[in-house]
């Protein structure tokens, strides 16, 4: 029988843990820093001991007297914290794991990898539904794609799943802050609970959950999941309760912090809690996570999309099932010394018998997606292209580029008045990025020459490429051959009101492969006004 130190033992995610260890059998300090709490949970859990310990202090005497095999520290707030819990284990060769979700936390556990492994010791932060479980549903929707482009993550809890504190502080930590992601093959930054949006939450056999909001979070999966997968994919993550409230209330608090700097908001925890409680009882007990991919295959590309459903109040209980398993792997001997995240740790397969004992549902669809724009317009003629240029328009969700450009802008009064209207880059040479999006078969291409970038959005009408710049849409032919693509424009309108082929920019735009470069050549004039801009240049995907 193995002795497991629980900080926290007695609180949300903690007390479920100490239930679910000593129900196999495990001798189970409950540690925290109220001995009357601890008193009280351990009363009504045989093979529990109450100790006092405090995650702040000074956890050496502690482990000297009680010598636990295993320490696992549920109790949290991770942001923003140290690894002064972790150290502690090394220098008294103790075992350590957490149910971390912070992102810094997470990721920077590595630092301690060379100590643990001259200690002896496991070391594993992220044992909970971020990273440990959301990883092991990434990599088995990513088995047998050729590339990843696109991952995103959601979870929306019940609002009677018990957040202590500790959850509350970390939530409002990132309210507002910035929030670095990956995307368009480059990293850029969002805000957290901001890209708000209604997902919706759906398996076979139990009632699908309509319109919950969701909003960005700041999880160790932004950083773990591009490295992780084939492909270096986008990855998002937001999460949510199931009270539109709560989660618009964040939002709305989150422009404020974002406008005037306000720092961290983790300060009004206190007054989460009460909101909480407050509209528990109008909520249900029904919680969930889905996880969503898209990728390429031989075949084409795919979307292939995880959901978990949980009933009957057993939604916090997911947050518990990776360390419970990583648990047993370490008291095992199964798990090498050193300091690791979470994140590749556990196979899908090792959840299921966890997740069948719980009111719970889970299935993985997988969907066939529309071939890529270009494609759909070329047809047979898109598979002669030469590979850097069937590749740049290859678009699947999310992609991206950089090279860099040569533009040259017209000289006359009106030139100059078109080309910032259209918000063209000025002359120069630039380096270039060019950010891919696609929605629906719609793509959306931000050219960024170094600090200046304009978009356009590109689509499929009538087997023709159609590209849009605000009110302005031109309609163009694809000629190609195996030397590369031309663009001909056939017909322009505004507001949808077909104008004058007399009056119609004149481009020839081509593009065609130069060694493993995509290289470009996109000139715009007009007539009676002559070169408006014109950019020449090359891409390369990011490696």
């Amino acid at each position: 029988m193995s002795r497991i130190l629980i900080l926290g033992g007695y609180g949300g995610f903690g007390a479920r843990l100490a239930r679910r260890l000593a129900g196999q059998g495990h001798h189970i300090l409950v540690a925290g820093r109220s001995a009357a709490k601890a008193r009280a949970f351990c009363a009504g859990l045989d093979g529990a001991e109450p100790v006092v310990a405090d995650r702040d202090g000074a956890l050496a005497p502690v482990l000297a007297e009680h010598r636990p095999d295993l320490l696992i520290d549920a109790a949290g707030p991770f942001q923003r914290s140290g690894f002064h819990v972790p150290r502690a284990c090394i220098r008294a060769g103790v075992a350590y794991l957490d149910l971390a979700d912070a992102r810094d936390f997470v990721t920077g556990i590595g630092a301690l990898d060379a100590a643990a492994r001259a200690a002896g010791t496991v070391v594993i932060a992220g044992a909970s539904s971020v990273p440990a479980l959301s990883g092991a549903v990434a990599r088995r929707l990513a088995a047998g794609l050729d590339r990843v482009t696109q991952v995103e993550l959601a979870i929306s809890a019940s609002n009677r799943a018990t957040a202590g504190p500790s959850v509350a502080a970390a939530i409002l930590s990132y309210v507002g802050q910035p929030v670095r992601l990956w995307r368009h093959r480059g990293w850029t930054q969002g805000r957290g609970w901001q890209a708000l949006r209604r997902e919706r939450f759906a398996v076979a056999g139990a009632p699908a959950l309509h319109g919950r909001w969701v909003a960005l979070a700041d999880v160790p999966d932004l950083d773990l999941l591009p490295a992780m997968l084939p492909g270096l994919p986008a990855v998002t993550f937001r999460a949510g309760t199931e009270i539109a409230l709560q989660t618009l209330g964040l939002w709305l608090l989150s422009w404020p912090i974002r406008w005037f700097g306000l720092g961290s908001a983790a300060r009004l925890a206190p007054l989460l809690l009460p909101l909480q409680r407050l509209t528990r009882p109008l909520t249900s007990d029904r919680s969930a996570m889905s996880v969503r991919l898209a990728g390429e295959t031989k075949a084409g590309l795919v979307e292939r999309c995880w959901t978990l459903i949980a009933d009957r109040g057993d939604g916090p209980e997911i947050p518990t099932l990776a360390a419970a398993l990583l648990a047993a792997e370490i008291l095992a001997g199964r798990v090498p010394p050193g300091a690791r995240d979470a994140g590749r740790l556990l196979d899908l397969a090792q959840f299921e018998p966890l997740f069948a004992a719980l009111a719970v549902r889970h299935e993985t669809i997988e969907t066939a997606l529309a071939p890529p724009l270009y494609a759909r317009v070329m047809g047979p003629a898109f598979a002669a292209l030469p590979p850097a240029v069937r590749a740049i328009h290859t678009v699947c969700r999310d992609g991206g580029a950089s090279g860099e450009a040569r533009v040259v802008r017209g000289a006359g009064m009106l030139a100059r008045l078109v080309a910032w209207v259209m918000r063209f880059p000025p002359a120069g040479t630039h380096p270039l990025h060019v950010s891919f999006t696609e929605r629906g078969g719609t793509e959306t291409w931000t050219r960024h020459f170094g600090p200046h970038r304009f978009s356009s959005r590109l689509s499929a009408k009538g087997g023709r490429l159609v590209e849009r710049f605000g009110p302005l849409r031109f309609h163009f032919d694809l000629p190609s051959d195996e030397a590369g693509l031309g663009m001909a424009m056939r017909r322009w309108t505004c507001l949808g009101l077909p104008l004058p082929r007399a009056l119609a920019p004149r481009s020839a735009a081509r593009e065609w492969q130069e060694g493993s470069r995509f290289r470009f050549d996109v000139p715009i004039a007009l007539p009676l006004i002559g070169l408006v801009v014109q950019y020449d240049g090359w891409l390369a995907p990011v490696p």
